[in-house]
């Protein structure tokens, strides 16, 4: 059956009743587009059609696509695929290459394809082209990330030190400033000196008292020692003489704290004391304020504030112009021994708790609020802050008995060591501030290079002098 002649020149299918005038496709640069004045049923003038049809020069391609000037290697070899694909991508009119070298009217731009930066404008104030795109962006892919610093994992020396007590509330370790260590064991007290290793017996108590905790001045010279009857004695370390003997606590003496002309002495007894050497009586003051046996002393670098922890769980902040804490920190949940005044910033105190916290936390003093909290995951035992770099080490009793290096105020891990079996209760840096030293109820001490010089970011070499293996301190 043949068709009108109006149908069959148009070569389209119509349906009945409409004529081939009635469509008719207009060509654009940007596409097809329908005739707006198809006939359509409906009265209203908007535009009716069957399908979307986009309009590809306001679309912006030109964010997308293929390379503008491909490779001279690949575009002959590549020349007849690129026209197939063209072909069968977007009609048989696109295949052919249209005179002097510009694209059909009808083709899409050549980078369709590959996504390219819109540079028509940022359209952000943070966009990369606002900020400096080559100084902020391009140097963080650019310039590799600083490896961290390495610190040793074992340690460079090992003491045993015989009968070294395995009590969490004593402090029986202390290095001096003119490179001595002081270690209690038992009823005595032993003297190591770093720079030849040669051991000193300083004093034996006697077989009706025990050592419960040393500590020196900070010229280094004099060394105070808390003993288990109570009493705080005094001795030239020197010449191993004993200077004076104190009393006023009414059982032991675990912790000892000395500023530049003043000694703190805290007490099972829950006190305490204020001892000046330059008068005469026992002690110049009691602070009272621990509902439980003090562990823990420090004196701010200053010497203004007095950072006092006990087994109640407090941590209490005394100043020189009251006898009542300036202010009473309650947030641990579990004993307070671990304390430590930072070198670098003033009025900020980093505080440990043991076994059921296990938390190191830092305080503002200046107004009381805590700066941050961080679970290490085992009872915390000491802390002590690097007077080199700002960081702090930590070290720590159940369940993992490690020693931690931690980065502040990110409090990014750079060491975790271990070594010891038994809790670290211990804790001691040397006058450099690059070594460390641990003690243990394993009865041993063991050295530690966790921290780089004053001068120099990498870390301190093993020192010669400090041969590997183990010594006795006595």
């Amino acid at each position: 059956m043949e068709l009108p002649p109006s149908r069959k020149s148009s070569g389209i299918n119509l349906p009945a009743g409409m004529s081939g005038s009635s469509l008719r496709l207009d060509t654009f640069s940007g596409g097809l587009r329908a005739n707006p004045k198809l006939s359509s049923p409906s009265k209203s003038s908007s535009t009716c059609s069957d399908r979307f049809i986009p309009c590809r020069s306001s679309s912006r391609l030109h964010t997308f696509g293929l390379v503008e000037k491909p490779s001279p290697v690949k575009e002959g070899a590549n020349e007849a695929y690129t026209r197939l694909l063209k072909s069968e991508l977007f009609g048989s009119d696109f295949g052919s290459p249209s005179p002097a070298g510009q694209a059909s009217p009808m083709s899409p731009s050549k980078n369709m394809l590959r996504f390219k930066t819109d540079h028509s404008g940022p359209s952000s104030p943070f966009s990369p082209s606002v900020l400096g795109h080559d100084s902020v962006f391009s140097s963080d892919s650019s310039t590799p990330p600083k490896p961290p610093r390495k610190v040793p994992k074992t340690p460079h020396k090992v003491l045993d030190a015989p009968s070294l007590q395995d009590d969490f509330y004593l402090n029986l370790v202390d290095w001096s400033s003119q490179n001595v260590l002081a270690v209690g064991l038992g009823t005595c007290v032993y003297l190591w000196s770093a720079s030849n290793s040669k051991v000193t017996k300083l004093c034996d108590l006697g077989p009706h008292d025990g050592v419960c905790s040393v500590q020196w001045t900070r010229e280094g010279s004099y060394i105070s020692i808390g003993t288990n009857q109570g009493q705080v004695q005094i001795w030239d370390g020197t010449q191993c003489k004993r200077l004076r003997t104190m009393g006023g606590h009414q059982t032991r003496t675990g912790v000892l704290a000395w500023n530049s002309r003043m000694l703190a002495s805290g007490s099972r007894d829950r006190n305490i004391l204020q001892h000046d050497m330059r008068v005469s009586n026992d002690f110049v003051s009691r602070l009272v304020g621990h509902k439980s046996e003090v562990c823990g002393l420090k004196w701010s670098h200053d010497d203004r504030e007095l950072a006092s922890g006990g087994n109640d769980n407090q941590l209490l902040v005394w100043n020189q112009q009251s006898q009542q804490p300036a202010l009473r920190l309650t947030e641990h949940t579990a004993a307070v021994k671990a304390i430590a005044w930072s070198p670098h910033q003033s009025g900020l105190l980093a505080s440990g708790g043991g076994t059921a916290d296990r938390c190191i936390r830092f305080w503002n003093t200046t107004n009381g609020h805590q700066l941050n909290c961080v679970d290490t995951g085992s009872q915390v035992c000491n802390l002590a802050w690097s007077k080199n770099v700002n960081e702090l080490v930590s070290t720590h009793g159940y369940s993992q008995n490690q020693i931690m290096v931690w980065k502040y105020p990110s409090m990014a891990k750079v060491a975790t060591l271990t070594g010891h079996t038994m809790r670290v209760l211990y804790l001691a840096m040397s006058p450099d501030g690059q070594t460390i030293v641990t003690g243990a109820g394993d009865e041993t001490l063991r050295f530690w290079n966790v921290f780089p010089s004053m001068k120099s970011p990498a870390p301190v070499k093993d020192s010669g002098m400090w041969s590997l293996g183990r010594t006795h301190i006595r």
